[in-house]
């Protein structure tokens, strides 16, 4: 089979909101990657794929080692693999991309696929205001909050993680505007530079909006609640649903 299909998923949201319903999720989400691996030319995976994560220098989380395992079996097969930090799982490092073989990027990218122009990234930090979450994610990304975040011991550090997890994912839910605001950035950027497709996450609501005739505003969801994703074929890219169950 033809590996001619590029791929666009995001908020996996693994590790919440126990182990038993994040297990049944990974297992869905196994399934799906199964299903597009004879395909999948590339994956772009848009941010918030862990809950939380955090590497320190010998230590990474445990658990997701069933989605992990199917990844480096489709980079094994030749599928390219990327993934865009969301506000969750900013504090990746290196370790997916040595050990799994991942790129990682930390910040929005515009790409060139398909005779096509992509603008990707996770979504966050690009609405109007939202002065205190800028703030802060400047903060959470400088090397010295990193650091004294990596003195505290792991089982301690990683309640702390989870307990702001939940604050923030209230905070993205209560928050009904940003759809509009990030459409928004989308016309003020495309003035700027024009691209065909802005592609991002986040917002936990699958979207498709053609603009003016000039570009599409693509939102890929979630796997919380939607289990969608994006598929660029032939140039055009549309919005799916992965409707299987998983089968214990």
């Amino acid at each position: 089979m033809l590996k001619n299909r590029i791929y666009f998923a995001s908020d996996f949201h693994l590790g919440i909101p126990n182990i038993k319903e994040s297990h049944k999720r990974e297992k869905l989400i196994v399934q799906w990657l199964e299903s597009i691996k004879n395909n999948a030319h590339s994956i772009y995976l848009l941010g918030d794929i862990f809950d939380f994560w955090f590497e320190y220098e010998k230590v990474v989380p445990k658990g997701f080692v069933r989605v992990l395992g199917k990844l480096t079996e489709l980079i094994d097969n030749n599928t390219n693999i990327y993934l865009f930090t969301g506000n969750h799982d900013m504090w990746v490092k290196d370790y997916l991309e040595k050990e799994i073989g991942i790129k990682i990027y930390h910040g929005n990218k515009i790409i060139h696929l398909q005779n096509k122009s992509l603008f990707i990234g996770h979504g966050d930090g690009l609405v109007k205001g939202d002065y205190l979450y800028k703030c802060l994610k400047i903060i959470f990304k400088s090397r010295i909050c990193q650091w004294g975040f990596s003195l505290l011991h792991p089982d301690f550090a990683f309640k702390i993680a989870h307990a702001w997890s939940k604050r923030s994912r209230k905070t993205n839910n209560n928050n009904n505007n940003q759809e509009d605001f990030l459409i928004n950035y989308c016309k003020k950027a495309q003035s700027q530079e024009s691209v065909d497709y802005y592609i991002f996450g986040h917002n936990h609501a699958p979207n498709y909006v053609n603009i003016d005739d000039k570009f599409t505003y693509i939102n890929t969801g979630d796997w919380l609640s939607h289990n969608t994703y994006a598929i660029l074929k032939g140039g055009n890219i549309s919005l799916e649903k992965y409707n299987a169950t998983y089968q214990e």
